[in-house]
C-alpha cells in the first residue's frame, strides 16, 4: 500500500460501495368500511429524499475537472527468465512463470520491455504534474526511475515527462512536459474533509482514460500500518488499478487527496 503527502492525504480504497435497493410493495386495495384497520399496522414508509446540498449530477463539475487529469504510462527494461514454448507477452506466460520456478528451473534470462499505466493531474499550466512515485518507478526499487515516462492528456495528446521531484516516504512524483497554457487544478484542504462528504475520482482504471467514480468520505486519518503515512483518507469510490495517482476532488473541485 502507498502512501501520500501532508498536505493531500492519499484515498484509500479498502472496499468498493454497493447500495442494495429493496423494491417497495404494491399497495393493497382499501378493506371494506367496515373492518377497522388493526392497532398495530406499520404506518406506509415516507421516501427519504436527499438534502437539498446533494448534488444531482456530478456532470457539470466532471467538465471542468476532467481536462486536467492525465494517463501516466511507462516503459522500462526488465530481465526475465525464458520459458519454453510460451510466446512472450502470452497471457498465460506469468502462470507459467510461476510454475516454472516451483520447479527449480529458472531458464535463461532474457530482457524485455515492461510497461504500466497510472494517472497524474496537472497543477500547473506550464506542464507540472502530480503522480505516485510508485508510477514512475522501477520494479526493483521505490527510488529506481523507468526508462521513459509518457504522459496523454484527455485531448489524446502525448508528451514526453521527466522527473523534477520525487518522495518515496509519502509516495508522491512531481512530473514536467514541455506544454503551456494546459488546463490545471488546485489543491483543496483535506484537513477539512468529514466522514460523509462526497468524494469524486478522476483516473485511468485498467487504461480507461477519463473514468469517474463518485462516493463519500468513509473515514479520515486512517492508519492502515503500512509505512509511516498514516493519515489516509477512505472513501467508498471505486478506485482501481490504474487510478493511482489520479485525484480525489470535493464538490469545489479542489484536490483533497491522490488516489493509491
Amino acid at each position: 500500500m502507498r502512501t501520500a503527502r501532508n498536505i493531500i492525504s492519499a484515498a484509500l480504497l479498502l472496499a468498493s460501495g454497493a447500495a442494495i435497493a429493496v423494491p417497495g410493495f404494491a399497495q393493497m386495495a382499501a378493506p371494506a368500511a367496515t373492518v377497522p384497520p388493526p392497532q398495530n399496522a406499520v404506518p406506509p414508509a415516507v421516501p427519504i429524499m436527499p438534502p437539498g446540498g446533494a448534488p444531482r449530477s456530478f456532470a457539470d463539475l466532471t467538465a471542468r475537472l476532467a481536462p486536467a487529469v492525465v494517463n501516466v504510462s511507462t516503459t522500462q527494461k526488465v530481465e526475465v527468465s525464458k520459458l519454453r514454448g510460451i510466446t512472450p507477452g502470452s497471457p498465460l506466460e506469468d502462470l507459467f512463470r510461476k510454475f516454472q520456478e516451483q520447479q527449480g528451473d529458472q531458464g535463461e534470462p532474457v530482457t524485455r520491455e515492461a510497461t504500466s499505466l497510472g494517472s497524474g493531474f496537472i497543477i500547473d499550466p506550464s506542464g507540472y504534474i502530480v503522480t505516485n512515485n510508485h508510477v514512475i518507478s522501477a520494479g526493483e526499487g521505490k527510488d529506481a526511475a523507468v526508462d521513459t515516462i509518457t504522459v496523454t492528456l484527455s485531448d489524446r495528446r502525448e508528451y514526453k515527462a521527466k522527473i523534477i521531484g520525487r518522495d518515496t516516504l509519502t509516495d508522491l512524483a512531481l512530473l514536467k512536459i514541455e506544454a503551456a497554457d494546459l488546463p490545471y487544478v488546485k489543491f483543496g484542504n483535506s484537513q477539512a474533509a468529514r466522514v460523509g462528504d462526497w468524494a469524486i475520482a478522476i483516473g485511468n482504471p485498467f487504461g480507461l482514460g477519463g473514468t469517474v467514480t463518485a462516493g463519500i468520505v468513509s473515514a479520515v486519518h486512517r492508519n492502515i500500518g503500512s509505512g509511516q503515512y498514516d493519515r489516509y483518507i477512505q472513501t467508498d469510490a471505486s478506485i482501481n488499478q490504474g487510478n493511482s495517482g489520479g485525484p480525489l476532488f470535493d464538490l469545489d473541485g479542489n484536490v483533497i487527496g491522490i488516489n493509491t
